[in-house]
């Protein structure tokens, strides 16, 4: 998986190794379809998976997970379908952004947007008003299966308590740091990602860390 003997290689693949050695694979993004997954990437922005799972419940429930008849909701309507996961009106704003993308110019085809390659089908989602690159990032690697580095705060939180990056290190930053270091594959960035998720929850928390049971201690 790892063939580069880089410095950087070196330490992102020790990282690797420690977090699925303690935790082993994550499962990594929950979701039926490719489509449900890019509807959780807006939804979980600012909320647990909880809310987001209680939200996408209530989309099955109505009968509208699926492109063009989200689509064709009443954003009053998305609204109260989203409500469990939060800010559920500007949510809805997003879901309608990112839709009226997927379906005006790709037929409501995540298919169509994702052949374009990772390069364009990222720009397409970054130039969606309320998709940033976390959120575009995991719709490509969870739902496209491109190989897109997703970075999140739990992320750059561990990396600057050990002194990988510094606190001037922004998201595009660190995202560079892993898919120049690391071989192209959408597996091993699936998996990484999700570890990194697993010891910010478990270890590296924002305020009490639990260091001493931390498998990055000593990195």
């Amino acid at each position: 998986m790892f063939t580069s003997s880089s410095p950087v290689t070196v330490l992102l693949t020790d990282i690797y190794q420690r977090m699925f050695h303690a935790f082993g694979p994550q499962h990594w993004w929950p979701g039926d379809t490719p489509f449900e997954v890019c509807v959780g990437a807006i939804l979980t922005q600012n909320t647990s998976w909880t809310n987001v799972s209680r939200a996408i419940s209530s989309l099955k429930q109505a009968g509208v997970l699926e492109p063009q008849a989200l689509y064709n909701l009443p954003r009053s309507v998305l609204a109260e379908l989203i409500r469990p996961a939060g800010y559920y009106n500007i949510k809805a704003g997003r879901l309608h952004n990112f839709l009226s993308l997927l379906v005006k110019r790709h037929g409501g085809s995540l298919d169509s947007l994702f052949s374009t390659g990772l390069d364009q089908a990222r720009d397409e989602l970054l130039s969606v008003k309320g998709i940033g690159p976390e959120t575009a990032d995991s719709m490509l690697l969870y739902a496209g299966g491109l190989p897109s580095f997703v970075v999140d705060a739990y992320t750059i939180r561990a990396l600057q308590r050990h002194d990988i990056i510094d606190d001037s290190a922004d998201y595009h930053t660190v995202r560079d740091l892993f898919m120049e270091s690391l071989p192209e594959d959408v597996e091993l960035y699936n998996e990484y990602h999700a570890l990194w998720v697993k010891v910010g929850k478990t270890c590296c928390k924002k305020s009490k860390p639990c260091c001493r049971e931390c498998p990055l201690e000593g990195v």
